[in-house]
């Protein structure tokens, strides 16, 4: 995974305070009605997930829930880093009515083609 490093500015004040997220894997797959994005985003539940279009970006974020542990760790391989990925929307995406579901930590966001640009039949008369 890749890390990515973010600086946020608080209004107002002069110092910075920096944000490390976790890139996560993504398929991205073609349909007839536009695309679907699964990305991979373990220990993140329902009410960690934020996903925004942004002047023709999607944003997707992913914040995990703690560990809670009983005992002291002795080793850890996991990072507690939270996800995040940026993507540039296609134009033909119609992004009021992209969805998103998440289970046993894959995100499927839906990105549908706007009706004026699917593919149509034409009858004959």
């Amino acid at each position: 995974m890749n890390i990515v490093s973010q600086e946020h500015q608080n209004s107002g004040q002069q110092s910075t305070e920096q944000t490390t997220y976790v890139a996560p894997y993504v398929d991205i797959e073609s349909t007839d009605s536009g695309y679907v994005l699964h990305a991979e985003m373990p220990g993140v539940n329902r009410d960690g997930i934020r996903i925004t279009v942004d002047d023709g970006n999607l944003v997707l974020l992913g914040q995990r829930q703690p560990l809670s542990a009983s005992g002291e760790p002795l080793h850890r391989e996991t990072r507690q880093l939270s996800y995040r990925r940026v993507y540039e929307l296609d134009p033909s995406i119609d992004a009021n009515k992209i969805s998103a579901r998440i289970e046993q930590g894959t995100l499927t966001v839906n990105l549908p083609k706007a009706e004026n640009l699917k593919p149509r039949r034409i009858t004959l008369e």
